[in-house]
């Protein structure tokens, strides 16, 4: 027997639902204070409308739930096939390597074969010779011998001097063949020449970039030969005279001369131990004139290290610094412009840093800022010849 709910208040059972209040009533209530001009319905209607209140609400969970799903499994699925994209990039890369290395393993070993054949093949015909040479020698030693038991003692040795010279002659004429082969090309260091030569089969190849000096802060120097730069000694600071439109001015830093929108490119800079230095790429617009923070928002990609020691890169609202045992001493920077990717590296252990994920649109150009306790930022120069 189904159990009669009453009214606490009125002790009659509850036969109404207050909308307003969201709250059971019984008939008496209707009338009360408390629900006066409020919105009545039966009970029955009320559980109908709730009832389909609460199964459009778990349906629009449910449809929320699946396309929650459905993304998580469209996100497995591109993983999955960039996945097998780069171990199919891997794999060519490779490939392509091994090719390089064998084809140079056979080039080597036929330059070894075809340097053996050719000292070798003078050698042989004079060991032909020189075995002509022993069959004549031994063929005389037997006719000496019989000599020796059949003619005239005293002829023997009126022939003796004669005898001696010819002989001395024969040995005289005794052809020598005396080269070596040599292991210049062929000893450990090929595998220096060889390295050499892998950078040119390498993609990218390793850019050895120089500096534009007509785009460095008045402050900082660039060297001669534009592959390093230091900020000025204090007490020599320019006082803006040197005023050129494409100069950075207040910021302390210098452009590349090179500037990149396709392709692959990689390069490699020198930062020692230095302080509140930075380097990465920026926007050919980005602005040079007046002091902002770098970040993608403002055209600069950068890694810097700041006063505190700090490794930290420039991500847009808020730096991101690198973990603590991140010291590097060379910094190995990789732009590939149409993947949309700008990745720093540890350049001696070639450990990955960090990597900025961007659609370039315009050129891209390297910049430097040296550090302000004067230690130079220094640009590795990698050739392959």
């Amino acid at each position: 027997m189904a159990r009669k709910h009453h009214c606490e208040e009125h002790q009659e059972a509850l036969k109404l639902f207050c909308e307003t209040d969201k709250k059971l009533i019984c008939v008496n209530c209707v009338d009360s204070q408390e629900h006066r001009e409020h919105h009545f319905i039966s009970i029955k209607e009320a559980v109908g409308i709730y009832k389909e209140k609460v199964k459009c609400s778990l349906t629009e969970k449910e449809a929320a739930v699946r396309e929650t799903e459905q993304k998580r499994k469209q996100k497995i699925s591109e993983i999955r096939e960039k996945g097998s994209d780069l171990q199919s990039h891997i794999t060519s890369s490779f490939a392509k390597m091994h090719q390089f290395l064998t084809e140079k393993e056979q080039r080597l070993i036929q330059d070894l074969r075809e340097q053996e054949e050719k000292i070798v093949e003078p050698i042989e015909k004079n060991l032909l010779e020189i075995q002509e040479k022993l069959n004549s020698i031994q063929k005389k030693l037997s006719k000496l011998q019989e000599q020796m038991e059949y003619e005239d003692e005293i002829l023997f040795l009126k022939d003796e001097t004669s005898r001696t010279r010819r002989i001395s002659d024969d040995y005289n004429k005794l052809p020598l063949a005396d080269s070596t082969l040599s292991d210049e090309n062929f000893n450990s260091f090929f595998q220096y020449t060889v390295w050499r030569e892998i950078i040119d089969a390498i993609k990218p190849v390793p850019a050895s970039l120089t500096l534009d000096p007509d785009t460095a802060h008045p402050d900082v120097i660039v060297n001669e030969d534009r592959t390093s730069v230091r900020l000025r000694d204090s007490d020599s600071f320019h006082f803006r005279s040197l005023y050129k439109l494409e100069r950075f001015d207040p910021s302390f830093c210098v452009r590349g001369s090179e500037g990149f929108t396709s392709g692959r490119h990689y390069w490699e800079v020198e930062v020692g131990d230095g302080k509140e230095w930075a380097l990465g790429v920026t926007r050919e617009s980005a602005e040079r004139k007046r002091v902002s923070i770098p970040s993608p928002e403002t055209g600069f990609w950068c890694l810097y290290r700041d006063r505190l020691g700090r490794y930290l890169v420039s991500t847009f609202p808020s730096p991101t610094p690198l973990p603590p045992s991140e010291r590097p001493q060379k910094i190995g920077v990789f732009l590939d412009y149409e993947g949309g990717q700008m990745s720093f590296y540890d350049a001696d252990d070639v450990s990955h840093l960090y990597t900025f994920t961007q659609t370039f649109t315009e050129r891209i150009v390297p910049i430097f800022r040296p550090g302000l306790d004067k230690k130079p930022l220094r640009i590795c120069r990698i050739k392959s010849h």
